[in-house]
């Protein structure tokens, strides 16, 4: 990393961290979701030669926004609602902000999420697939497709069909479920009430998540024994070329967060008309650069690009999950 300008947010966080020192590290850490945890211990440890005037405009940097922070210490409930919501969407926010502000324990299914994925297949391969199915509701969709490649093909696909026509799950389901996957916690569903999961777009974001011929496997399999259902599913997943239906303002966000590794490789297997979008939501210079590498590029790997683009895709899932653009489409407006 020369410049401070090559930080990415995540590498940002990492420095921050390292700054503060072991127990104050670990005191943030603390309140932390298992992702993020992942996520920035991995940046810790990938973090090297770091400059101290790097060191300088992290810190500066989260100096200012902290002193720009007007409702820090106001421990407005209302406050809170609004900036988990805004982060998170409205469906994510609302379990985090009852447990936060209504005092809730984590569940059994809550500590899944700490757990790695061949650990969480290992708990759950023998289990029925409407209790997998229930599984893969609660957890993030980059999660559940990390589970998936540790089971079997035909287990995932029935699971997959009973996620997609899941709707709500009763109380006491939810205590029974809870129990199987952690015996030792006991009144943490006390307050429960029927809750909305899963559905046709529930199982199109896992399936999103997972490399193309295995989710298309999956969705054959489940076309097997319900076409109409996998039809709803096929529906709602979004696939690279639909990136086309982006506006200008969502496409130059998305751009910012697209690290330039595969991003030419994406871009081999991507139709003349959605190349022609990126290119206009660069610079001039930077679409001149592209095309180059481009042309000067050879023969690619279908694999190679499917995977490519499949991260991309990943980060456009993340940044609409976010409210930061619309997968959706809309008005077109350019960002200067």
């Amino acid at each position: 990393m020369s410049t401070s300008e090559n930080l990415t947010g995540i590498d940002r966080s990492a420095i921050l961290l390292l700054s503060l020192g072991e127990d104050e590290a670990a005191e943030v850490m603390r309140h932390l979701g298992p992702r993020e945890v992942q996520k920035l211990g991995a940046a810790m440890a990938r973090l090297s030669h770091i400059s101290t005037d790097q060191v300088q405009v992290v810190l500066s940097d989260f100096r200012s926004r902290l002193e720009r922070q007007t409702s820090l210490g106001v421990g407005s409930d209302q406050y809170i609602r609004a900036m988990l919501t805004k982060a998170l969407g409205a469906d994510k926010a609302g379990s985090l902000i009852d447990r936060i502000l209504h005092g809730g324990d984590a569940s059994g299914l809550e500590n899944l999420k700490w757990m790695d994925a061949r650990s969480i297949a290992d708990l759950i391969k023998l289990e029925h697939p409407q209790v997998i199915a229930m599984i893969f509701a609660y957890m993030e969709p980059e999660q559940a497709g990390e589970v998936i490649h540790h089971l079997p093909e035909r287990l995932v696909s029935e699971a997959m069909m009973r996620l997609a026509s899941l709707e709500t799950v009763q109380p006491a389901a939810i205590r029974e479920l809870n129990e199987i996957l952690e015996e030792q916690i006991s009144g943490e569903a006390q307050s429960l009430q029927v809750a909305s999961l899963g559905g046709a777009k529930a199982a199109a974001d896992v399936l999103n998540r997972l490399e193309t011929s295995l989710s298309t496997s999956i969705l054959d399999n489940m076309r097997e024994t319900d076409d109409e259902l996998a039809d709803k599913v096929q529906e709602k997943m979004f696939v690279f070329d639909d990136l086309i239906k982006l506006d200008d303002r969502s496409m130059q966000v998305l751009l910012r967060e697209i690290p330039s590794d595969g991003f030419v490789t994406a871009l081999k297997g991507a139709n003349t008309a959605l190349r022609e979008k990126f290119f206009a939501n660069m610079s001039k210079r930077a679409a001149e650069m592209m095309r180059d590498d481009l042309e000067a590029k050879g023969p690619v790997r279908v694999s190679e690009v499917e995977s490519s683009q499949k991260a991309i895709l990943q980060i456009a899932t993340r940044l609409d999950a976010a409210g930061q653009l619309s997968l959706g489409g809309g008005s077109s407006e350019a960002m200067l």
